[in-house]
C-alpha cells in the first residue's frame, strides 16, 4: 500500500473532521510521526520485501510465501489503521509507494528470469503507469494538505488491482498457462483504480492557505 520528504511536515499530530469509518483526517502533510505508526510501519513491511523477492525468486515456494506475505501487509494495513483510529495523510502515500516498489521489484525480476514477456509489463503495471504522474503531483503542489484523506486514500479499485496483479504474477511463477487470462484481467482493473484515483485526487476541493 515509501518519496515523500518534500511534503512539509505537520506541527502535532493529526485533529480535526472525521473520515467515515476511518478515524480523524490530517490538516498537514507528511509526517515522519505518523511514519512510525503500526498501520504505516506494515505497509513499509512490502520494501524488504521488494529486496527479497530478487534473492529467492529461483525457488517458487519462497517467491510466493514472500508475494503472500506482501498481499498480507497490503491488507492489514488499512484495517490496522482503521481500528487504530491512524488513518494518516502519510500512509495514505506510504502504502500505495510501498506496493509500487514491489510491484516493480516483482516485474523486473520475472523479465530478467524470462518468467514474463516484455509485452506483459504494461498490462501488469497499469494501475502504476496511470498513478505515477498523480503522486509526482501531489508532492509538487501539496494540494491535499488539509483535504479529506478519503480524496488520497487506497480505494476499493485499487485494492483490486493489487489482487489482479499478484494473481498475474502467481501464474508467471507456477502456472504460466493461465498468465494470459489473469493479465487480461489486471490490465483494465489496473487503469480503472488509476482512473478512480485521479478523479478522487483532481476532484477534491483545494484546501484553504494558511495565514
Amino acid at each position: 500500500m515509501s518519496w515523500w520528504r518534500w511534503l512539509a511536515p505537520r506541527p502535532g499530530p493529526a485533529t480535526g473532521a472525521t473520515v467515515e469509518g476511518s478515524g480523524p483526517a490530517p490538516r498537514g502533510g507528511f509526517s515522519l510521526e505518523e511514519l512510525v505508526l503500526p498501520p504505516n510501519l506494515v505497509s513499509l513491511i512490502r520494501l524488504p520485501l521488494a529486496v527479497a523477492f530478487p534473492i529467492v525468486s529461483s525457488r517458487p515456494a519462497l517467491a510466493l510465501g514472500v508475494l503472500a506475505l506482501a498481499a498480507v501487509s497490503d491488507i492489514v494495513d488499512g484495517r490496522l489503521a482503521r481500528r487504530l483510529g491512524q488513518v494518516t495523510f502519510t500512509g495514505a502515500i506510504v502504502d500505495p509507494f510501498a506496493d509500487k516498489v514491489f510491484a516493480i521489484s516483482v516485474v523486473l525480476t520475472l523479465l530478467a528470469r524470462h518468467a514474463l514477456p516484455l509485452w506483459a509489463v504494461p498490462a501488469l503495471l497499469a494501475r502504476e503507469l496511470c498513478e505515477a504522474p498523480l503522486l509526482a503531483w501531489l508532492v509538487a503542489t501539496g494540494r491535499h494538505r488539509g483535504a479529506e484523506l478519503r480524496e488520497v486514500t487506497a480505494s476499493a479499485p485499487g485494492k483490486a488491482a493489487t489482487v489482479a496483479q499478484f494473481a498475474a504474477v502467481m501464474a508467471a511463477i507456477a502456472w504460466p498457462a493461465a498468465l494470459g487470462p489473469l493479465l487480461a484481467v489486471a490490465a483494465p482493473v489496473g487503469v480503472v483504480a488509476g482512473v478512480a484515483y485521479w478523479r478522487r485526487a483532481v476532484g477534491a476541493p483545494k484546501p484553504p492557505r494558511g495565514p
